[in-house]
Order: structure tokens, then sequence, then C-alpha cells
């Protein structure tokens, strides 16, 4: 029975032939030849094969995103164990000293002659001579300017021969008044004519005082042609040739004349710190004042407050202050803008701390004080100051002791109980004491608005961090 169903289902080959044409003939839908030949000679894609493609991508997708999750994780865990307990923050780190901190308060001067002389013509003629050259420093007295004389001269001739001529008419009716008294005396003379006699004389006495005062008159003028320095300075550039005319009564300026030693600065103090100055001259009879260069920098001279204006200016609110200054090396010059440096008072034996160690978080001021913990490593505890003046390096501060280790860099991985690493060493050799001498820059913190004179503390850029204690602010 298997063998009738194989032969019967076998074909021979005419059969076959005839059959595979009617199959792959237009009536059956087509040529099914190409498409025979395509599928037996192609490889077969499976769409089983597709979706494992698929799901190992996806899978491959996966195990990249854990591993960098956990990966990530690790780091940052790392990162936080070396920002806190794990890894020690590399820092440098100074000791607070102990020494003297001078107060001052700043302010922008001017610096302002005691005397400046300009000189005019006061009569006219022409300019006969110069006899100063230009930035010349000239005592009082000398001669600076000649003005042709002749003329005041010959004024000044016939005013005196006018006077003489009065004094002998004077003379005259004296020796005739002394006649007529005797001759009154023995009753020679009327009355009347010795009264007349008497009268004359004064006219005459009068006469003579008015030609005396024409002399005099035409001698002043003829000192106006002689010009001299009527103080001790330095004049400026040359303003008047000879060969000129002046005139009298004219605004042309001959020569200006500044007085240079001694020499004052007047600047401009803000009215917050006039309560200050003012307690401090009640206890010291003057104030030292320093004048630096422009810059702030260099010191110039060093002198005292010698003065202060009576009244506060309303537009600025600040007092003009006058300190006087030896000028004995003519370093200061007249309309120079210095920076005044007035020293109210000085702190002895204050806690100094380098600014690079004061940190602020708003209107609170700390430091990174560095300690042994219980395992003995070294790490840091905050601790709030209170700044009472500073200077280019030092702070002067209330709130930690002398000998305290600080931290003075590093501050951005720093917080409480973090542990720490002295790189290299000390990063500073610790806060020198400060001297009352010229040169620091130390300036109170009661007025925080940058006034101009007002005191000001100076802080130190760093990191503040939140919530460490109640906090002092800057006196």
């Amino acid at each position: 029975m298997p063998e009738q169903n194989n032969i019967g289902a076998r074909q021979d080959g005419p059969s076959l032939g005839t059959s595979f044409e009617q199959s792959n003939s237009p009536a059956f839908s087509g040529d099914l030849g190409p498409s025979f030949e395509e599928h037996n000679t192609g490889s077969i894609d499976h769409p089983r094969r597709k979706w494992y493609w698929i799901g190992g991508i996806l899978l491959l997708v996966l195990v990249i995103f854990l591993v960098h999750h956990f990966s990530g994780d690790t780091t940052g865990s790392s990162k936080a164990k070396g920002h806190g307990q794990g890894g020690p923050t590399s820092i440098t780190t100074a000791q607070s000293t102990t020494g003297n901190m001078p107060v001052y308060v700043k302010a922008l001067g001017t610096v302002t002659p005691t005397n400046t002389v300009t000189l005019y013509s006061q009569i006219t003629g022409r300019v006969e001579a110069v006899h100063y050259t230009e930035g010349q420093i000239v005592r009082k007295g000398q001669a600076l300017v000649e003005i042709d004389p002749q003329p005041y001269e010959a004024t000044l001739q016939q005013a005196e021969g006018t006077l003489l001529h009065d004094q002998g008419l004077l003379a005259q009716a004296e020796m005739d008044l002394k006649r007529y008294q005797d001759a009154a005396a023995k009753n020679a003379i009327a009355r009347q004519q010795l009264e007349d006699q008497e009268k004359l004389v004064i006219q005459y006495q009068g006469t003579i005082q008015s030609d005396e005062g024409n002399v005099a008159y035409d001698k002043v003028q003829l000192a106006y042609c002689h010009i001299v320095a009527p103080i001790a300075g330095r004049v400026g550039l040359r303003l008047v040739d000879p060969g000129n005319t002046v005139f009298s009564g004219s605004s042309s300026t001959l020569v200006v004349i500044t007085a240079l030693q001694p020499i004052t600065v007047v600047f401009n103090v803000s009215e917050d710190s006039l309560i200050l100055v003012q307690q401090q001259l009640k206890v010291q009879k003057s104030l030292e004042v320093d004048a630096f260069d422009r810059a702030d920098v260099q010191q110039i001279e060093a002198g005292r407050l010698t003065s202060l204006d009576n009244q506060i200016d309303t537009t600025t609110g600040t007092v003009k202050f006058r300190a006087g200054f030896a000028n004995t090396d003519l370093q200061l010059f007249p309309n120079q803008f210095v920076n005044s440096h007035l020293l109210l008072k000085t702190l002895d034996n204050a806690v100094l701390v380098p600014n690079a160690a004061v940190q602020h978080n708003g209107t609170e001021a700390f430091v990174y004080i560095v300690g042994k913990d219980k395992k003995g490593d070294d790490s840091v505890t905050v601790q709030n100051v209170v700044e009472l003046a500073n200077d280019d390096t030092n702070t002067a501060v209330t709130g930690v002791n002398s000998g305290v280790t600080l931290a003075t860099s590093g501050f951005d991985r720093l917080e409480p109980g973090v542990k720490v690493r002295v790189g290299g060493g000390k990063g500073s050799k610790g806060a020198k004491g400060a001297s009352g001498a010229s040169g620091a820059s130390g300036s109170t913190g009661d007025a925080a608005a940058a006034t101009p004179g007002s005191p000001t503390t100076s802080t130190s850029s760093g990191k503040g961090h939140g919530g460490h204690g109640g906090g002092a602010s800057a006196q």
C-alpha cells in the first residue's frame, strides 16, 4: 500500500514538465520560475533572527547604562569621601599672632599750598627786565619784574618841588606871626592883623600835609615799577616778556607764586567718621596724617591734622579736613591728588591673622581652625570672628586666640570636620605684628559703605558657608 501511494504520487518526466509549465503560466498568477530560483538560490531571512538582534542591542544599552550609573555613584561617593572624611584636603596654613594694628580713616585729598599769589601790574609802563626763570624757587623780596620808572621819577620830583616851595611859604608865615605877636604885646598893631596871620600859618601847614601826601603817593607808584616776590615759593611759567607794555588795573598776570614749604592737603571725611575723629581730638592734641600716592602704595610725606571745616557739605555728606606737611623734599606738588590716611588710634596687642584666612558669609566673618580630631588626624573647625581693622597683610580680629593655626587656602573643599593635609609645609610663616608706622592701610569696619573718608574694613575673597553659628558682623 505504501508503494502504491508513492507510485501514484510519482509523475513521469513529461507529465512533470507539463505541470511545471502550467503552474508557471499566467493562468496561475505569474511566473513561478524566477521566484523559485530566488527562493532556492538566496539566503532565507527568518523573522525570529531580527528579534534576536533587537534584543541584543537593548541588552547592550542596558548594560552600558548600569555600568555608567554605578561607576558614577562610586566616583561621587569617593569624591564625597575626599570632601568629607575619606581623602584629606591639601591646604596651606598660617598662625595668628599678637601685634599692634593702626586704625586709619582713608580719603582722597588734594595738595593745597598755604599761599598762592598772583601778581598784576599796578601801574602802566613798559617792561624793562624779567629777573626770574620759569619754575624757579624764589625768596621773599627777590626782584621779579622791572617796569620803566622814568615817568614816575619825574612825577615824584615834581611833587617834592611843590612840597619844598610850600615849606618855604610856611616858614615865612611863621616868622611874620612871630613879629605880629611881639608887636601886639606892645599894642603896636591891631588885634585883627595878628589873628589873620595865625590863620595863614594854619593854611600853609595844611598845604604842606597835602604836598607830603603827594610825595608819598609818587614814591609808592615808583616802587610799583620794581616788582618783588611777596612770599617765598616757586614761580610758574613766564607770562610777560621785556618790551611789552603793561597797564594798570588790567587782568594780565605777570607771575604766579605758590608756597611749597610748608604745604597742606585738603581731604573730605565722611560725616559718619566725624564723631570718631572728634573723640580722638579730645584725647590727643593732634592726629597724624600720611599722604600716599595716587595708587595708594607709596608713602610721600607724613604730617599732622591742623584744622577742619565748620560745617558739613550737604551735597556730599563730608567734612573738609586740612593736614600740614613740611614737604622738605618737595614731593608734594600743588593740586596733586593723594590718598590721605588719618591715624585715629592704634590697637595694642591685638590678635592678627592673615587676610587670606578670613572668609565671609554675608555679613559674617569666620576662619577655619586646623587641629587634631579624636583619631589624631588634622581637621578643620569653623570659628566666627569680628574684624576690627586691617592692612595689606593682616587683620585684627576678636574671637580667636594668638598662636592658632588657620587655613589659608583650599576653602572650596573645606567643611567643619573635614580632614586636611598641610601641603608643602606652612603656607605662611604667620601674621607679622603691624606697627603704628606709616605704610599700613588698615581701617575700621564701622561703615561698610564706600563713602569717601569713612573707615572701612577690607575683605578677603573666599567661599562662605552658611550655618556656622551666631556669627558677628564686622565692627
